[in-house]
């Protein structure tokens, strides 16, 4: 591939995603002098439809819970600007990085995780359904700008990154024309269109985009998780690196308003983490010396990684958001709203199709088969919060006479 900005190149570390380098697009197209191929997969990731959609997707809290509690497309802003500082103080490609970001929860259905682990359910008969998976699925055929070609027609730098950012998804290479069974479903399905190299690790942008993910949900969930009055400053210290930072925020900062008082104990949180996570990959990469990307996603283990203490400190924080927070009886009760609109949804879709609208209803033209589950499966999932819940109101609001 042409490069087209080698002044760019010129400050990259060797093991950077380069788009001299890249190997290309699935269909050929000819490059633009004034963007690089990794600049141009993000803008289309921005002005996709599944993009904008995420901001009526719940990242915790259902969109109409509170204006300033964060959407999917908020988290998913936040993450990129955290991935895309990281990849430029390590003099990685932060455009390839920011890309991953934007894009790295565009399968997620609506309702979150509940939403996720339901539709899972429905699909447990019809090879499941993973949010991953449904994000490459997005990407590779579910949006239709081009008259050229399905999808976005990204790079293969990008789409890798996409599938492997949490690590490999299988151990050994495999024969990506007749990829195994146990993959879910979306991975499978394109594997024999492009060979993603599924058994090695990511590239380091990648690996960014991922940890950057796990420190944004982390300290904001944290913090409207505190806004929401689900747990209160106190019973944080029961985490020893969050307590210390509150001590610090406590002690600098004596007369300021709660409000300030989180703001600035999630800040120190992300500047810790982040902190932490450069000097951990910092070295881990002097000891690989890696001359190439090749080098890191053939290392056999992450290169970007936190610290033993400070992972032993995100897991803390998990396992506390998780109980107090995640399974709290009010995001409980939305959950079981939610669990009953995509089961209903679902169960009357697949079994009446013609329900569905017409562009999708052409596509799978029998009811309770495997080929009509999936597409009733990508039309869930594409839908918002508020569409799920006023598409549910029409179909089982028998009072409701407009459709």
């Amino acid at each position: 591939m042409t490069n087209t900005l080698p002044h760019y190149e010129e400050i990259l570390a060797p093991y950077a995603c380069k788009p001299s380098l890249s190997s290309g697009r699935l269909f050929s197209e000819p490059e633009q002098p004034s963007r690089s191929c990794y600049q141009r997969d993000r803008d289309r990731v921005i002005h996709s439809s599944s993009f904008r959609r995420l901001k009526h997707k719940t990242q915790v809290f259902v969109y109409h819970e509170g204006d300033h509690f964060r959407t999917r497309l908020t988290h998913s802003l936040e993450v990129s600007q955290i991935a895309r500082s990281i990849c430029r103080s390590m003099h990685l490609n932060e455009d390839l990085g920011e890309t991953l970001a934007l894009a790295h929860d565009l399968g997620h259905p609506p309702f979150g995780h509940i939403g996720e682990s339901v539709l899972n359910e429905c699909m447990a008969n019809y090879e499941g359904f993973d949010h991953n998976a449904q994000s490459l699925r997005i990407l590779t055929r579910l949006e239709s700008r081009y008259a050229s070609f399905k999808g976005l027609n990204l790079t293969w730098e990008t789409l890798e990154g996409l599938a492997k950012h949490n690590g490999p998804l299988v151990d050994t290479a495999i024969d990506h024309e007749n990829p195994p069974a146990h993959l879910s479903f979306g991975f499978r399905d394109y594997s024999p269109e492009q060979d993603l190299k599924l058994h090695t690790y990511a590239s380091a942008e990648a690996q960014i985009a991922a940890l950057a993910d796990d420190i944004a949900y982390s300290s904001h969930d944290l913090d409207d998780g505190l806004r929401a009055g689900l747990f209160e400053l106190d019973e944080l210290k029961k985490i020893p690196v969050v307590a210390q930072l509150i001590d610090e925020v406590l002690l600098t900062y004596p007369g300021a308003s709660k409000d300030v008082l989180i703001h600035e104990l999630v800040r120190r949180m992300i500047n810790r983490l982040v902190a932490d996570l450069m000097v951990e990959s910092g070295r881990r990469l002097k000891e690989l010396a890696p001359e190439h990307p090749d080098d890191i996603r053939n290392a056999g283990a992450p290169i970007i990684a936190f610290g033993r203490n400070m992972s032993t400190a995100v897991s803390e924080l998990k396992e506390f958001l998780h109980g107090r927070m995640y399974r709290h009886y009010l995001v409980n009760r939305m959950g079981s709203k939610a669990r009953r609109v995509v089961t209903d949804l679902f169960e009357l879709y697949i079994s009446e199709p013609g329900c569905l609208p017409t562009d999708w209803s052409e596509k799978a033209p029998e009811p309770n088969t495997a080929e009509t589950a999936r597409v009733v499966a990508d039309f869930i999932a594409g839908m918002t919060d508020r569409f799920a819940f006023r598409e549910h109101a029409k179909l089982f609001d028998l009072s409701k006479v407009s459709l």
